[in-house]
């Protein structure tokens, strides 16, 4: 019996994060073989008088490519899946798996490879700027270890996540946005943290189910060189295959000087992937009400309800502050008081306390508004 929940979403992937239109071609790519899901977007991009174009991806393959990667045959992958890319007005990137550090054993600099080919040229050059797109996860078996939960229930939880009303929390970030416009100076206090940097003339951008599912986060840029002070997140990061743990960075004039982490070797070696990567390209403020604690998966816990993110690496075109990388690693802290709590100051008035926004004008983005 076919899940009426996964028909609901591949409707709402069709119809409102990429708006299919008539005649328009979509990308479906799948890590994992998730293949209902798939089916039904299939269906749904056909409904839309669309035309479905379907990748089938395995992790474990991908993981082969890479250990042998060289520059000259990643050029060469990502000329082809470029060339395809340029071709589509819409991509849905569908992403599941059974091992979240499958790439763990990758060296760093096959990693880097990849990144500076097929990551730029495809995605960062073609994907992101040029086609409507929307990436998201699956529910797996792995994903439900991760939450520490039964199988059945972190279904409940992932479809409660990824088909809520998307369009009600997008006229909500209204206040938000406009506030994030007109404010300079922001400062972000917790525990192991005092962080001060501006966000003047750098626009803010409303994350409501159209680039992401799930989602619900507001972001924007710091200035290049604002930065200073010292942030210690509170939730695990994966990142190329590694899980770090108790990050701690000190900024000077917009550059990380000192990272520690549970690897501070390692998480140094990141940071030195290019001048970029010392330097933030994203501050953004998560607002979805059913996310509530990290998971090790960073399209969930990113949008974790009471959380921000303030991400080492590349910018966003629409978000732009200058800053070049390989790299964009969004890392969480979450300000809800069971993880230490912690105030959002705009231009020195306090915004968010605790995890919940005490501006009436924001009030419409605390949990019991948006659910």
């Amino acid at each position: 019996m076919k899940d009426p929940r996964i028909e609901k979403l591949a409707k709402n992937l069709i119809n409102y994060s990429v708006r299919l239109q008539k005649g328009e071609k979509v990308l479906i790519e799948n890590f994992g073989l998730q293949r209902e899901l798939v089916n039904a977007l299939v269906k749904e991009a056909y409904a839309a008088g669309g035309f479905p174009f379907v990748s089938l991806k395995d992790h474990s393959v991908d993981r082969s490519l890479l250990m042998g990667a060289q520059k000259e045959h990643f050029d060469m992958i990502a000329d082809f899946e470029a060339n395809v890319m340029s071709n589509m007005d819409a991509y849905i990137g569908l992403r599941a798996g059974d091992n979240i550090s499958e790439h763990s054993d990758v060296p760093a600099e096959s990693m880097k490879v990849h990144g500076e080919t097929v990551g730029k040229k495809v995605h960062r050059d073609i994907r992101v700027p040029k086609t409507k797109w929307v990436v998201l996860r699956y529910p797996t078996n792995s994903m439900a270890q991760l939450a520490k939960m039964s199988t059945e229930a972190f279904e409940d939880f992932y479809f409660n996540v990824c088909n809520l009303d998307y369009a009600k929390m997008d006229r909500a970030m209204d206040a938000l946005e406009a506030l994030m416009n007109r404010t300079d100076k922001v400062r972000l206090v917790g525990p192991g943290t005092d962080l001060t940097f501006s966000i003047k003339d750098i626009p803010a951008v409303k994350c409501a189910g159209q680039m992401n599912i799930p989602d619900g986060e507001v972001y924007t840029a710091p200035v290049r060189d604002s930065v200073n002070g010292t942030i210690t997140y509170n939730t695990p990061s994966p990142y190329q295959g590694f899980t770090f743990e108790n990050v701690q960075l000190t900024f000077r004039d917009g550059k990380i000087v000192e990272a520690t982490a549970n690897d501070s070797e390692r998480i140094n070696k990141i940071f030195d992937t290019d001048e970029g990567a010392r330097y933030i390209g994203e501050f953004a403020i998560g607002v979805n009400p059913y996310i509530q604690h990290p998971m090790q998966d960073i399209l969930f816990d990113e949008k974790i309800d009471g959380s921000f993110h303030f991400t080492p690496g590349e910018c966003y075109e629409d978000a732009y502050n200058g800053n070049k990388s390989n790299i964009h690693w969004d890392m969480v802290m979450i300000q809800r008081p069971e993880y230490g709590g912690g105030e959002i100051y705009f231009d020195d008035v306090l915004i968010r306390k605790d995890g919940l926004f005490v501006v009436p004008e924001l009030e419409g983005l605390n949990p019991e508004n948006l659910k």
